[in-house]
Formats: structure tokens, C-alpha cells, sequence
């Protein structure tokens, strides 16, 4: 069983940065992804990063493309998800997901194991 625990949201202006933290307990394997996802009242779940465990490439949503790096730390068994130039259309809550089979690792759908989110908030 996989365990995740988000953290770092908070308020910001407009233009600001933040740093999401993604703690995840349990045993990990290399062909897994990890995602943050972002939920508003349109959208559900919004692809917005995700990063293989073993090699740490990197895949990101145009909308976010360029302002927000994903990483992983193994020995810490975290993924972060640093923020900047944050925007108002960026408010939502965010969450790390699990995918232990990624094949369409932008469907939130696929995943397995959720944390159980953070609130950011861009004020303008």
C-alpha cells in the first residue's frame, strides 16, 4: 500500500512562487509515475506534471509548461512540484497521484493512490 501526504499550498499574489511537497510511504518502484494533478470547479482533475520514479524524466501540461518544475528525491522518497509566476487561473487544490501502470499518465483516471490534496490560492 502507497501512502501520499501533500503540503506547501498556501495564498500568493499574483507573479509569486510556491513549493508543493508530495511525502509518499510505501515501496516504490521504477516504472511508476508520479503526477500532480489540480482540481477546480470546471475541471476535475487537470494534468499538470508527472515524473517516472527510476529516471526522472519529465512530462508537463502546456499550461504550466516552463513555469513549474517537477522532481523527485528518492533517499527522501518525495515529488515536488516547484510553482512560479503563479496566476489566478491557477487556484485550485493540487494532488500527488501514484501510477503504477502508466500508459496515459495525464488521465487522472489511471492512477492508484492519491494524497489527499493541497489548497493554493493566486491572488490577483
Amino acid at each position: 500500500q502507497v501512502q501520499l501526504v501533500e503540503s506547501g499550498g498556501g495564498l500568493v499574489e499574483a507573479g509569486g512562487s510556491l513549493r508543493l511537497s508530495c511525502a509518499i510511504s510505501g515501496t516504490l518502484f521504477g516504472s511508476w509515475v508520479m503526477g500532480w494533478f489540480r482540481r477546480t470547479p470546471e475541471k476535475e482533475r487537470e494534468f499538470i506534471a508527472a515524473i517516472k520514479w527510476n529516471d526522472a524524466s519529465t512530462l508537463y501540461a502546456n499550461s504550466v509548461k516552463g513555469r513549474f518544475t517537477i522532481s523527485r528525491d528518492n533517499a527522501e522518497n518525495t515529488v515536488s512540484l516547484q510553482m512560479n509566476s503563479l496566476q489566478p487561473n491557477d487556484t485550485a487544490d493540487y494532488f500527488c497521484g501514484v501510477d503504477r501502470r502508466p500508459w496515459h499518465y495525464y488521465e487522472y483516471s489511471e492512477y492508484d493512490f492519491w494524497g489527499q490534496g493541497t489548497q493554493v490560492t493566486v491572488s490577483s
